[in-house]
């Protein structure tokens, strides 16, 4: 009898798909669509139907081993904000404030564990419909595991209640400037038009995931931890004042991002700048902030390689011109269908595009210009086609390896791709599932 096989480690998984990159850069036809700059988003998107061969280009395999560290360097700003982020989190995990805020909070609902996972759920679907958090989430990752650890859930509770529900609160979205807002504006739809009907839908995934997540996590939940108590001293004042500066660090993030127009730099220089404080108020001297720093560095040294590998598949789809046949071949010959299957189809086909773009902002731009060119031909609403793309392109990040952001949260985590599969590729399903009902009836309905 064969042995069960093992599910290869996340950077070996990446590794494979980059050497299936290479491979289908000599079998793809090359091709290209020409570009032009969209007046209302200012970004360059692709001119539909310009779409033409051009003369191969495939990626040799000493280009692919190039792309790895070509991926790192355009991943850089997201690798640096990995890095500094855990450096200042081992800083605050050594003061214990953490510890002790975490078992104030897990007293307080010792009675009422149940609220932790919809709040938690609620909270973060928030944040992922209003500005697409995802990398933001990596900062949380120890606050998350030390409360569900005193709850007594796993460390994939953790990331289900925290990136996942930020994952679908994205997805359905009605305001999400990352994908319905690309999305409208480049097709030259009303922005946050539609709103109502995606607004219904979002209560209604977030109801579902929040099922999903919640049946898991009882059905794991180890017995006795509630009632464990950790050796993290009293709540003192300087537990407080560190916790304080902590959430005014979030704070700023959330004004940053959506009002200061931050990038990542911005926000890897704030959370520097707040492990540094919390140090200076946990009486820690310069040779034990740098080591904590350097100790939080070497745990997330195996995240940002998986983020610089994630992006070196686009790399050589890219550089092997055969990213646009992707697209092309993908979308061209389901618009010829039937109007409700070829619906189907291309929110399935967004989904399928998302591996090779596991940026949805990136998507949009790639693939919208061509889905409204298509909308007109098929003589139905643009705002069916952005739906295609956002619920496509949304709910497949929570299955995409290629996704960065993913790969970081479940490396800091502890959590094995494989185990996180397994859970999320359910919760995939129904709400792919969910999104399709959602463009049937917004069809039915003449949704524009």
């Amino acid at each position: 009898m064969l042995g069960k096989v093992k599910f290869p480690d996340a950077l070996l998984l990446l590794s494979i798909f980059i050497l299936a990159a290479m491979i289908a850069t000599y079998v793809v036809p090359s091709g290209k669509f020409k570009r032009t700059v969209n007046e209302a988003s200012g970004r360059e998107v692709v001119v539909p139907h310009s779409f033409e061969q051009t003369e191969a280009a495939p990626v040799g395999f000493f280009n692919m081993l190039v792309a790895i560290p070509k991926g790192m360097q355009q991943a850089a700003s997201v690798i640096f904000f990995v890095f500094l982020v855990g450096g200042s989190f081992v800083v605050i995990n050594k003061t214990e404030a953490l510890h002790a805020g975490v078992e104030y909070i897990a007293v307080k609902f010792s009675s009422h564990e149940m609220w932790v996972i919809p709040i938690c759920i609620v909270l973060f679907a928030a944040l992922g419909a209003i500005q697409n958090f995802q990398e933001e989430i990596i900062p949380l990752v120890p606050i998350l595991l030390l409360l569900c650890k005193r709850m007594g859930f796993d460390n994939l509770t953790a990331v289900a209640i925290s990136l996942g529900a930020a994952m679908v609160g994205a997805s359905f979205s009605p305001i999400n400037p990352f994908q319905v807002g690309i999305g409208q504006k480049i097709s030259d739809v009303p922005l946050l038009s539609g709103a109502l009907f995606r607004t219904v839908f979002l209560v209604i995934a977030v109801l579902i995931y929040s099922i999903v997540v919640f049946r898991r996590a009882f059905k794991t939940k180890t017995a006795g931890e509630t009632t464990q108590v950790m050796e993290s001293g009293s709540f003192s004042i300087a537990h407080k004042l560190i916790l304080l500066v902590v959430a005014l660090s979030f704070v700023f993030l959330v004004m940053g991002v959506s009002q200061w127009d931050w990038d990542f730099e911005q926000m890897t220089a704030l959370f520097f700048l707040t492990g540094i404080v919390c140090a200076i108020i946990a009486g820690f001297g310069a040779n034990r902030t740098i080591n904590a720093f350097v100790e939080g560095f070497r745990d997330m040294a195996y995240a940002g390689l998986l983020i610089g590998f994630a992006r070196a598949i686009y790399v050589v789809l890219e550089e092997g011109l055969i990213l646009d046949s992707l697209v092309n071949s993908l979308f061209v010959p389901i618009s010829q269908m039937p109007k409700m299957v070829a619906l189907t189809g291309i929110t399935l086909a967004e989904s399928l595009v998302h591996f090779p773009v596991p940026s949805v902002s990136g998507q949009g731009v790639l693939t919208m210009p061509l889905l409204a060119s298509l909308a007109d031909l098929m003589e139905v609403p643009r705002q069916l086609m952005i739906l295609c793309y956002q619920y496509g392109a949304g709910t497949a990040e929570l299955i995409t390896p290629t996704n960065g952001a993913l790969m970081a949260v479940l490396s800091a985590s502890r959590v094995s791709f494989a185990k996180w599969i397994k859970f999320s590729i359910k919760a995939y399903v129904i709400l792919v599932l969910l999104g399709i009902v959602a463009i049937y009836i917004g069809h039915s309905i003449g949704y524009s």
